[in-house]
């Protein structure tokens, strides 16, 4: 690498940090995202290495990044709310339904025992993996559903949680919910910007519980 070439990478990657911390204090700890894991690991990805290179420039604005039929990424509030929720422990083995980019499994890996990423597409149709030891403890959806499938409900371990997005009457909402006696029950825990996964549509006419 040349020296002009190494000059503009650490400007590059100087920029990039900088928005980083920018956007940590002007979205996150404004909206009340303060702990230290999760701003850790935000600070710690940059977010243009998830996006192709024409969209690089909107990486840090408050809003998802829709990339098409590649998906989206998602706004960075979603991201901290939805790690915060999560609460991801050492020991957990942990699905996460990937929104198209690989970002959100890039920042949870380091903060769990095993992960497993899955594409919407095969989480939907129950193509995803089966966890170790009878099921995972937790399931992270990246993006909001109408619905929750069986098949992905059934590769949660009992006791395991599950955090996603959830349409409500047109409304995305976080939520978050615990497998108790073979069933998960979802509850919202606040409204939120969160891109819709059409995979899981429900069938028309359906509304959720």
């Amino acid at each position: 690498m040349s020296d002009m070439t190494t000059t503009l990478h650490h400007a590059q990657s100087a920029n990039s940090a900088t928005a980083r911390r920018a956007m940590i204090d002007s979205q996150l700890r404004t909206s009340g995202v303060n702990e230290e894991y999760v701003l850790a690991r935000i600070l710690a990805v940059p977010r243009e290495d998830y996006l192709p290179s024409d969209k690089a420039s909107v990486a840090y604005i408050d809003r998802a990044v829709a990339l098409g039929e590649a998906g989206y990424l998602a706004a960075p509030l979603f991201y901290g709310k939805l790690l915060i929720e999560a609460a991801p422990a050492r020991d957990d083995r942990v699905l996460v339904v990937d929104g198209g980019t690989g970002y959100l499994p890039t920042l949870l890996r380091p903060l769990v025992a095993t992960l497993t990423a899955v594409s919407a597409a095969d989480a939907a149709t129950g193509a995803a993996a089966t966890g170790d030891e009878g099921g995972y403890s937790l399931i992270v959806i990246d993006g909001a559903i109408e619905q929750l499938p069986d098949t992905l409900a059934a590769l949660l371990a009992e006791d395991g949680r599950i955090v996603t997005g959830l349409v409500l009457r047109q409304v995305t909402r976080l939520a978050s919910g615990r497998k108790v006696g073979g069933r998960v029950n979802l509850q919202p825990v606040e409204d939120l910007g969160i891109p819709v996964l059409r995979a899981f549509a429900a069938p028309k006419g359906w509304t959720f519980a």
